[in-house]
């Protein structure tokens, strides 16, 4: 065998083993709750860093248009598995009982609701009895307006009307004047008011976690056929994605790199504070310190299931175990992941 011929058969090994190599990698198809955004890094990182293909995937992450869209597609069969919040996923469950194709929760993000009420100083408004007949403003699919029932009922506020519009119209109308409040992710809302020409210090923010309302936010999500024909694949997954997640939220602002990839128009300084806003708020909160990232409690995710079919007012009662496996998490080492707490 001359030199030709043995570059020429190493040559075709090598892409032999290459094709090998692709084809050994099991596809998933991931669908975000939201556009690129900063917390988009948190699954953005292990794209960007080759974590999930050396973990045997071939993942494709794609922006989404809300947690209720998500879920659809993941039950479809559209998705293998997405980020949703954990509410919009028990109401799918609980309003399509006899679905065959319902997904389950199967890691925990945000450990907290990022729901909140926001209103600006000047309305008078600093705390929640203060919503006492006033009027609120939010898109009717919004996170915080459905669950709004139940922080009303943990504060004593009642008499309120709701005006619905666009999500891009929510905080416009709020500085106009148009409503006394609105109700959506603090982290988003809060930036969307900043850009609008409002100071930080005249916006009143009312999460929904400090005011008794321990609702979990968003949630990794799993169809039933990938639980059932790919368990490792989901396993795979969850692992590559808490090695990303804990680079993420040690170094926020080098990770921002990770959306920027996928969006190139992206305010990188906005959404880098939209990122750590996200990660103090609802990945890194104390609840979440307390129980361990991805995990939940049995107890507040029952609870949570009881209050989510009173204020959604669903077809039939959310079961609570019906909606998570927590069978495919990491191991103990893997989701310690979460950052110094803040003195």
């Amino acid at each position: 065998m001359n030199k030709r011929q043995f570059f020429r058969l190493t040559a075709a090994a090598l892409a032999l083993g290459a094709m090998a190599s692709a084809h050994a990698q099991t596809p998933v198809k991931f669908q975000l709750d939201w556009r690129f955004e900063g917390p988009s890094a948190l699954f953005l990182q292990s794209e960007a860093k080759g974590y999930y293909k050396a973990a045997g995937l071939d993942v494709t992450i794609d922006a989404g248009n809300g947690s209720g869209g998500t879920v659809t597609r993941v039950a479809s069969g559209t998705y293998d598995m997405g980020f949703a919040d954990l509410a919009a996923l028990m109401e799918f469950h609980a309003n399509n009982p006899d679905a065959p194709n319902k997904p389950v929760a199967v890691m925990m993000v945000y450990n907290n609701t990022p729901a909140a009420v926001l209103a600006l100083k000047k309305s008078g408004i600093q705390k929640p009895t203060d919503l006492n007949g006033k009027k609120l403003g939010a898109p009717v699919f919004d996170a915080g307006r459905k669950a709004f029932p139940i922080f009303e009922k943990a504060n004593g506020v009642s008499n309120v009307a709701w005006t619905s519009m666009d999500p891009p119209l929510r905080e416009t109308m709020l500085v106009r004047g148009d409503i006394d409040a609105i109700t959506g992710f603090s982290f988003t809302s809060l930036l969307n008011l900043e850009a609008r020409g409002v100071k930080t210090e005249d916006i009143v923010v009312m999460p929904y976690a400090n005011y008794g309302v321990k609702l979990y936010g968003n949630v990794v999500i799993a169809s039933p056929k990938m639980i059932q024909n790919n368990p490792a694949a989901i396993k795979a997954f969850l692992s590559a994605f808490a090695r990303g997640a804990k680079e993420v939220m040690a170094n926020p602002d080098a990770s921002i790199a990770s959306v920027r990839a996928r969006d190139g128009i992206i305010n990188v300084p906005l959404e880098t504070r939209r990122l750590k806003l996200a990660i103090d708020s609802v990945v890194a909160s104390p609840d979440a310190r307390k129980e361990g990232f991805g995990q939940v409690n049995p107890g507040r995710l029952s609870l949570m299931a009881s209050q989510v079919s009173d204020a959604f007012g669903t077809k039939s009662r959310v079961n609570p175990t019906a909606v998570w496996n927590g069978s495919f998490l990491p191991s103990a080492a893997e989701l310690n992941i979460l950052p110094p707490a803040k003195k």
